[in-house]
């Protein structure tokens, strides 16, 4: 079965999760495993922290609305998708992997927010 369809079913399933967001989250991987010099299984938390580092590379400030708009609003919507698409065969777990580990890991305001500072330049001399 083709991605495109995979990801349909998918949507279809658990319409709360747009498509887009199924997409990054098998982009995520793929640029979370690259820093590794050997290709190698992530776990939930390392793929969090690659969706954090991946998320502020391509959205920056914004990345919390676009989780928003895609359903996700917290670390562990980014679990039940990757564990969705554990289902599909798209990505594997090993045993020791847990839909738990992606419990609240960070807060997206926090993080993708609250940490870029901006300059008010009407009140600048």
């Amino acid at each position: 079965m083709s991605l495109d369809r995979i990801l349909d079913e998918l949507v279809e399933r658990e319409p709360r999760y747009h498509r887009d967001a199924y997409i990054f989250v098998l982009e995520a991987i793929t640029f979370t495993q690259a820093k590794f010099v050997e290709p190698r299984h992530v776990s939930g938390q390392q793929l969090l922290d690659g969706i954090r580092e991946y998320a502020r590379e391509i959205y920056g400030p914004t990345a919390c609305m676009v989780f928003e708009h895609w359903g996700a609003t917290e670390t562990l919507d980014f679990g039940r998708m990757v564990y969705a698409l554990i289902e599909t065969g798209q990505v594997s777990k090993q045993p020791e992997d847990s839909l738990e580990d992606f419990r609240e890991y960070y807060d997206f305001k926090k993080v993708f927010e609250e940490q870029y500072k901006y300059i008010d330049e009407s009140s600048s001399p």
